[in-house]
């Protein structure tokens, strides 16, 4: 049964939340603030977090920041604000994923099932590599030079994109179409320019002179084929 954390002040929320995903094959564990969601994630191994914004003891950005340090553990902002600059935020500091309240139940399940995804990849193909990045697709890990790199969910469904097509163009479309699949909504511009960054910090040695994913200007982007 998947463990779900989670970190949210209105208690309402939590209890229909909990009945409801509880229902539905998932486990809930309940903290109101942060120091609290903190503990908690720190005392369990979960399959997902799920993260208010505001907070009644600081706030979703500062725990996400510290889930991130720790682990790749899939994270899903739970926000009333339907602001961009807020989403891309969240994005940025490494949510996979996040859900506009008031939300359904239903949807919000087909979220969590959709970020835990990468866990039941097949492993086909148990090793790819690009340069000094390896993929081990029966593990769901990503090391550079031996050491492990942790990737959010998204980040790893759209390395492992590129990956099995080295030396091919992938479109701005064909991108937009992965993440679509994997978050379950229509991305733009923004999202894909969010990820491409954050998979250039951690994979590439400099991150603005790129060796391993390439711009291909106007066009879309590509792993090299070595």
């Amino acid at each position: 049964m998947p463990e779900i954390l989670l970190i949210e002040d209105d208690e309402a929320l939590a209890r229909n939340l909990s009945k409801y995903l509880g229902a539905n094959g998932f486990s809930l564990t309940h903290a109101a603030g942060e120091s609290d969601g903190m503990k908690a994630f720190e005392r369990n191994a979960f399959d997902c977090v799920l993260l208010d914004i505001s907070l009644a003891d600081g706030n979703g950005f500062s725990v996400c920041k510290k889930i991130r340090e720790r682990s790749d553990t899939p994270v899903i902002f739970l926000t009333a604000s339907s602001d961009e600059t807020c989403t891309i935020a969240g994005l940025n500091i490494g949510a996979d994923d996040y859900i506009s309240k008031p939300f359904r139940p239903g949807e919000l399940a087909a979220r969590i099932k959709n970020a835990m995804r990468r866990h039941d990849l097949p492993s086909e193909m148990p090793m790819l590599r690009c340069k000094n990045v390896c993929i081990d697709v029966s593990r769901g890990i990503v090391t550079k030079n031996g050491g492990e790199l942790f990737l959010t969910a998204l980040e790893y469904r759209l390395l492992l994109l590129f990956f099995s097509n080295k030396g091919i163009l992938l479109t701005r479309d064909r991108i937009a179409d992965e993440l679509w699949t994997a978050c379950g909504e229509l991305v733009g511009d923004n999202t894909i320019n969010v990820y491409i960054k954050r998979l250039r910090d951690k994979i590439e040695d400099d991150p603005q002179d790129p060796r391993i994913l390439k711009t291909i200007r106007g066009l879309g982007y590509k792993a090299v084929s070595e």
